[in-house]
């Protein structure tokens, strides 16, 4: 099971969700999508939350009211985060987790540290968690699905774009082509390297003659 929740509306059309138990976890964490930011209270048991961004979008331009909204949802599902004031709570890209073999159910690791972001919960906000609870959608999604069809997707619109970028880069080429040849007939259209009727009598050379030794 995964609860959907509607962010703020004047965040922007945004949805956070978050798996019900350490199993769903689990499988969060296998299907996340590159859009996706991973929340959790720092070192104590929470939820794990997650934020979908739309593409183009980075973990550094979340509002200030996103960013309240997810901290929020995550304490106020850590049993001891919970009834607790100051509580961090860390983020950072699904991108960024790390899953050993080792590890636990549920249980997540960072590729890279200095890519988590940390930001104090000062306290409870009943009225942000009320707001969010009334927007609460439970679904039993089919993740893998979700993600494949995200990835083919990708994969899809960088075909796109790989096309998009070899025909401009052959209409490049037709016009480079067609300036250096308006270049060379220019060259050769210049007053000091034509030879005129009156040059070639003065030679005293016939123009057949021209012609013969041009040949």
């Amino acid at each position: 099971m995964v609860f959907y929740f509607k962010a703020r509306p004047d965040a922007g059309d945004y949805t956070i969700y978050m798996g019900a138990d350490k199993n769903e976890n689990e499988e969060l964490i296998k299907y996340g999508l590159p859009e996706d930011v991973w929340f959790h209270v720092d070192k104590v048991s929470s939820a794990h939350v997650y934020l979908r961004l739309k593409k183009g979008e980075s973990i550094d331009t979340i509002s200030e009211g996103l960013l309240e909204d997810c901290a929020q949802l995550v304490k106020a599902h850590s049993i001891q985060g919970n009834k607790m004031n100051n509580v961090e709570v860390v983020y950072t890209p699904w991108s960024n987790l790390k899953k050993a073999t080792s590890m636990d159910v549920g249980q997540v690791g960072f590729h890279n540290h200095r890519m988590v972001h940390v930001l104090t919960v000062e306290k409870r906000v009943n009225e942000i968690l009320n707001r969010l609870n009334k927007t609460r959608v439970e679904r039993r999604p089919d993740l893998k699905a979700e993600k494949d069809a995200s990835n083919a997707a990708e994969k899809a619109e960088r075909k796109m774009q790989l096309k998009d970028k070899k025909r401009r880069e052959e209409m490049e080429r037709v016009v480079k082509e067609r300036q250096a040849e308006i270049r060379s007939y220019k060259g050769l259209m210049v007053a000091e390297k034509m030879t005129s009727n009156r040059q070639i009598a003065s030679a005293g050379k016939s123009i057949q003659e021209m012609e013969d030794e041009f040949v």
